[in-house]
């Protein structure tokens, strides 16, 4: 199976481990992520592998300030729940690579999947 693409939105700013607002807040906010990222999965079309999964995760940020890929990945959460959710699989079976990219009007992630071999590079 070759390697498959999305663009998934940026997540909300509520999502980030630094934010420091009320729960229900994140709890909306998280909930509505993992519900858009699922939608954008399955309009996509998306398969799952067999097998353990190679998540590429390429934050494109909506501006140039600096970033933190853990605090990026952990914003991502919702996200990676929603797309395992349009799989239909459990989410432990992702390998997940974090990159950050050039920036991007709005901000987006870049998310591409394909199966996970022994050795590849994470």
């Amino acid at each position: 199976m070759t390697a498959q693409q999305l663009l998934l939105p940026w997540p909300a700013k509520a999502l980030s481990p630094n934010a420091r607002g009320h729960w229900s807040k994140k709890s909306r906010a998280a909930k509505s992520y993992r519900m858009q990222c699922f939608l954008f999965a399955k309009k996509a079309g998306l398969v799952a592998p067999a097998g353990r999964i190679l998540l590429q995760l390429e934050f494109l940020p909506p501006t140039a300030r600096r970033r933190d890929d853990d605090n990026l990945l952990a914003s991502f959460k919702a996200g990676r729940d929603g797309l395992a959710d349009a799989l239909g699989i459990d989410d432990s079976v992702f390998v997940s690579q974090v990159q950050i990219g050039a920036v991007h009007p709005g901000g987006a992630v870049r998310v591409t999947l394909s199966p996970f071999k022994a050795g590849d590079q994470v």
